[in-house]
């Protein structure tokens, strides 16, 4: 079995958490009641993986590795659905319905125009 994709995938993951856990820390002062900081990290992973797809798309071939790497372990690492579906229910729980829809409508809005925006971002390099 060859174990260089699983390497490529632990430390793109690796590396992408830790991406994650930092915009956390840096945004955590500005809102800890809201949940800028996962809806910050999506969209930064959909902008990536949007660039990212846009570059691999012109290749003729695309690289198992590159793919491995970036887009399934760095933007794995970095995005979070588990995270977001969490502070969703916690809206719920909390009765904060507009919260919930405005947050939930919003990320995927917004993560749709992030991988939009990155795959047209692609043709300027």
């Amino acid at each position: 079995m060859n174990m260089i994709p699983f390497l490529l995938v632990f430390l793109g993951g690796g590396l992408g958490s830790l991406f994650r856990y930092t915009i956390g820390l840096l945004l955590k002062p500005i809102s800890p009641q809201l949940p800028f900081a996962t809806l910050i990290a999506n969209a930064i992973g959909c902008l990536f993986l949007g660039l990212l797809m846009g570059f691999l798309s012109t290749r003729s071939s695309v690289s198992s590795t590159q793919n491995m790497l970036l887009a399934v372990g760095f933007c794995g690492g970095l995005t979070t659905f588990s995270t977001f579906t969490l502070e969703n229910m916690r809206f719920i729980e909390q009765g904060q319905f507009f919260n919930f829809f405005i947050y939930s409508i919003g990320t995927f809005i917004l993560g749709m125009a992030c991988i939009y925006a990155g795959m047209l971002l692609h043709k300027q390099f």
